[in-house]
């Protein structure tokens, strides 16, 4: 399948669309300008700064969004007000990919900005406040979504060329990883989402594409995107019918890849699962 562009090249460094009938459609964010970007139905872009780095974002249930800032967490009013919540931790890191799980808890997990090896980790959000550390060893954490019964959840730690899986349940968390598939030819796994059907969707980046892995990790789709910087995916559409897919620029110099930072979407003949929101 061949996505088509359905914006201009608006963002340096975009990731992490979300749809949610909540907030009237897509958000997604431009990551290193704390940026949120929102599609309108006629496809003109809006564009607010809510920090130095935003690096992903879910709808809250009473309203607004929680939020990953450069160093931690921040929650969104139903007015638009941001409340950043405390710093944790200090130095050259920052958040880099989340979601929410089946309890309505955030998860978002790091990175060094050097890249370093096992310099990140993986942290939750309670709808208390309070935050923990989830999983360490990190590299550059990615996608991270459950399958429609809750009961697994999908992750990518980028450096590894793997979409590994885990076990989840409330009480437990997130135990049991083991690789669900390995990407080949080199392929660097970004952001990803699932499907209602219980397909996993991830985006390859430096690559193009976005590969789809039946329940039983196999390849059975591939889209194909004009930019190679693919970042992340999700399904939106009031049917959720659309795949939403998010390109970056970074890095690359002035006239290379010329579509990348745009905005693109496929209908790929399955429908994704509603958002799973924060319910602090």
């Amino acid at each position: 399948m061949q996505a088509e562009q359905i914006t201009d090249p608006v963002a340096h460094h975009a990731e992490g669309p979300v749809w949610s009938p909540r907030w009237g459609g897509l958000r997604w964010v431009d990551m290193v300008a704390g940026d949120v970007l929102s599609l309108a139905p006629d496809g003109s872009v809006a564009r607010r700064h809510v920090g130095t780095v935003v690096a992903a974002l879910r709808p809250r249930t009473r309203g607004g969004a929680v939020l990953a800032l450069e160093r931690g967490f921040a929650l969104e009013d139903a007015d638009g007000t941001v409340t950043p919540l405390r710093d944790l931790w200090s130095g050259p890191v920052r958040m880099n990919e989340g979601g929410c799980d089946p309890d309505g808890r955030f998860w978002c997990g790091s990175m060094a900005y050097d890249q370093g090896e096992g310099a990140a980790s993986l942290y939750r959000l309670d709808p208390d406040g309070s935050t923990s550390v989830q999983l360490t060893g990190v590299t550059i954490s990615n996608g991270l979504e459950w399958s429609p019964d809750g009961a697994l959840a999908y992750y990518n730690d980028t450096q590894t060329g793997r979409v590994d899986v885990f076990d989840y349940d409330r009480e437990s968390g997130l135990t049991g990883r083991r690789p669900f598939v390995q990407v080949g030819d080199g392929g660097h796994p970004d952001g990803l989402t699932v499907d209602a059907e219980g397909g996993v969707w991830t985006a390859i980046f430096d690559q193009g594409v976005v590969h789809r892995y039946d329940r039983a990790g196999r390849l059975d789709e591939v889209v194909e995107v004009d930019a190679r910087q693919v970042t992340a995916c999700t399904f939106g559409g009031p049917a959720l019918d659309e795949l939403y897919v998010t390109t970056s620029r970074e890095g690359l110099e002035e006239g290379d890849d010329p579509l990348a930072g745009s905005l693109f979407r496929v209908s790929p003949g399955v429908r994704g699962l509603p958002v799973r929101e924060f319910t602090g």
